[in-house]
């Protein structure tokens, strides 16, 4: 059985309701947000990002490489989920 898809309004409906009710909502959950973090490049390494950046009309040679990396990362996710379908189906054919 599956339960009812409940509306963006439904929810905002129920969310206020039980706003002033302590014993509808688990305990908090803290988070901690994750500092930005450097790394150093050799200056022909950095040369040559300057460069790609300013062919790629980027800004900065920092913001083409925050790109390049984005787009790695979207990339190996990708392929990554590929790869876990892949062995999710072999091993229940040979189940």
């Amino acid at each position: 059985m599956t339960k009812p898809t409940l509306s963006d309004k439904e929810i905002d409906d129920i969310v206020i309701l039980q706003a002033d009710d302590d014993s509808a909502w688990e305990e908090p959950i803290f988070v901690e947000v994750a500092t930005a973090s450097t790394m150093s490049l050799p200056p022909e390494l950095a040369a040559k990002a300057a460069f790609f950046a300013q062919l790629h009309n980027m800004p900065t040679a920092e913001a083409w490489l925050h790109n390049i990396i984005q787009e790695r990362i979207e990339f190996e996710e990708s392929a990554f989920a590929g790869i876990k379908r892949v062995l999710e189906k072999r091993a229940t054919y040979q189940t």
